[in-house]
């Protein structure tokens, strides 16, 4: 146990230096680093909501919306599906839940239940779901046939807007330029957001808030959006929208989308040549730039709406055909407006709105408070077990104190280099890992006592104190990594934190105390050779 091959000396002595290195950047502050050489560390440990400041939000999926649309969609499919086999029809509609229909003659009922059944699909089994099933279920009493949608289409579509919400969520605070934000899923239509160092918590509600679904329509010049109001008449396929002025402006447009938002690859805030004032320039894919060339080809001279969110931000009239697969939205933006509508349509449309249930900011004088209670924390912990590790094992305890603050740069700079978010309960984390560390000592230690008083060497104690004790510090500390790892599955936020650097100052003890102090202790017995121990 007291023997150490040449190698085995060169990696720990590496890994403990090597822990030092990427732990050394947190001592330095940002512009320092800037200005290091490139081949340096750099790496900091990311400073969680709870001790940077920022924003926290709780939000809520409109998980009916989405059924909505989907029932929407099978609307104008059950139509389709009647109208091909020639099947007359009254009161197609969406009430609640479910879609309705009427059959004007009840000799079709069989003819119509068979043709919107067709329209259904299968819905694969998941975790949850065993078996696959059809997303759509139709009834029929008397004439009327009712379609709702299944549980397993329900649930299978609730999963799909979560996921699809928190990646658009994500790619919205990315393009803000934050970092390491914390986005999860609680609950089944919840999403946890914390954005640390973010100071303007009403942008980022701003943008989250908006769906960002973006189509393009024709203006309907049939009559004037004033007349529709006037005569409380709106034509059909039409719609009245109103515009972003203040005060906002009836537009009469057509309920038929020319070109969808899903089309756009690019989006990016720029200034207008002609006036200067801030536009969005965006960019279609080809088979969108195609659409939009045929579209404003065959409607030169009508006013063209570009609509986000049921809202028009401009209603611009087409000059010339648009071929390039490019356009420019323009409105009343400021610089700071039109980044955010660049960033929505980059980032994509939400699957359904998003509501705000709870929002707090933490600000970054609490933060600091909170930093620096929980480094007087360390320090204070750290200063009881070395003075308490010298006084009970003298010699021995000075060389646990040296495995202690390998360990220690050991998890600061596995932290740094896993760029992990340390939190207030990480801090907690870290202090419970520096009184724990040295158990495995202490048990190493003791054992070592009872085997030098059953009369051993000095050197035979000590390689039966490491060999004895070695199962019960695995035992121990393998429990404590279970515990970590459950924490960090089930648990949320700073409970992660908290288990992440528990987790990594389980690796870092055990290394430390058959490692590093081992090597420590049996490098002084080759050189002191003892012929009794004082410990």
């Amino acid at each position: 146990m007291l023997h150490f091959d040449r190698w085995k000396i060169f990696l720990i002595c590496f890994i403990a230096l090597a822990g030092f290195a990427f732990s050394a950047p947190n001592f330095f502050s940002k512009e320092s680093l800037a200005d290091a050489p490139s081949w340096l560390p750099s790496k900091q440990v990311n400073l969680g909501l709870d001790l940077r400041g920022g924003s926290y939000m709780l939000l809520e999926v409109d998980i009916d919306s989405v059924m909505k649309d989907r029932l929407q969609v099978l609307t104008n499919d059950v139509r389709k599906a009647l109208r091909d086999e020639r099947i007359q029809y009254t009161g197609l509609g969406v009430k609640g839940d479910a879609l309705t229909v009427r059959i004007t003659n009840t000799a079709d009922m069989d003819k119509s239940l068979k043709a919107i059944e067709a329209l259904s699909t299968i819905v694969s089994g998941g975790s949850l779901r065993s078996l696959p099933s059809r997303d759509i279920a139709a009834t029929a009493e008397g004439n009327l046939i009712t379609v709702k949608l299944s549980e397993a289409a329900r649930l299978a579509r609730t999963e799909s807007a979560m996921q699809q919400s928190i990646e658009i969520v994500r790619r919205r605070i990315d393009e803000l330029g934050t970092t390491e934000p914390v986005i999860q899923q609680q609950g089944l239509d919840r999403i946890l957001v914390q954005v640390p160092g973010l100071d303007d918590p009403k942008r980022l509600k701003d943008l989250l808030g908006q769906t960002a679904k973006l189509n393009f329509r024709l203006v309907d010049t049939s009559m004037s959006a004033q007349q529709a109001l006037a005569e409380r008449r709106v034509p059909a396929g039409s719609e009245l929208l109103y515009d972003v002025e203040t005060p906002p402006n009836p537009v009469l447009v057509q309920r038929r989308v020319m070109v969808g938002g899903d089309a756009l690859v690019d989006a990016q805030a720029a200034f207008d040549s002609r006036n200067g004032q801030p536009v969005v320039n965006f960019r279609f894919d080809s088979a969108g730039a195609k659409l939009f060339g045929e579209v404003t080809r065959d409607n030169v001279g009508r006013p063209f709406a570009i609509v986000l969110d049921n809202k028009v931000i401009s209603a611009p009239r087409i000059n010339e055909p648009i071929v390039g697969g490019s356009g420019q939205i323009s409105g009343n933006f400021t610089v700071e407006s039109a980044n955010d509508l660049a960033i929505l349509l980059r980032a994509g449309a939400l699957p359904a709105p998003l509501t705000v249930l709870e929002e707090r900011t933490v600000g970054p004088g609490l933060g600091a408070d909170s930093v620096r209670a929980g480094t007087i924390a360390s320090i204070i912990g750290s200063i009881a077990v070395v003075v308490f590790m010298v006084w009970a094992y003298g010699l021995f305890g000075v060389f646990a104190n040296i495995a202690l603050l390998i360990n220690i740069g050991l998890m600061l700079g596995s932290l740094s280099l896993l760029q992990a978010t340390l939190t207030l309960p990480g801090i907690a984390g870290i202090v419970l890992t520096v009184g724990t560390a040295v158990d495995a000592n202490v048990l190493i230690y003791e054992r070592i006592r009872e085997e030098l008083r059953s009369g051993k060497s000095p050197i035979a104690a000590i390689e039966a104190g490491y060999n004895r004790a070695l199962a019960t510090i695995l035992d121990a500390n393998i429990t404590h990594f279970i515990s970590a790892a459950v924490l960090f599955q089930l648990g949320s936020g700073p409970v992660r934190g908290f288990a992440v650097t528990l987790a990594i100052g389980v690796v870092t003890s055990v290394f430390t105390a058959f490692t590093a102090n081992r090597l420590i202790v049996a490098t002084w017995v080759r050189y002191a050779r003892p012929k009794t121990l004082t410990i």
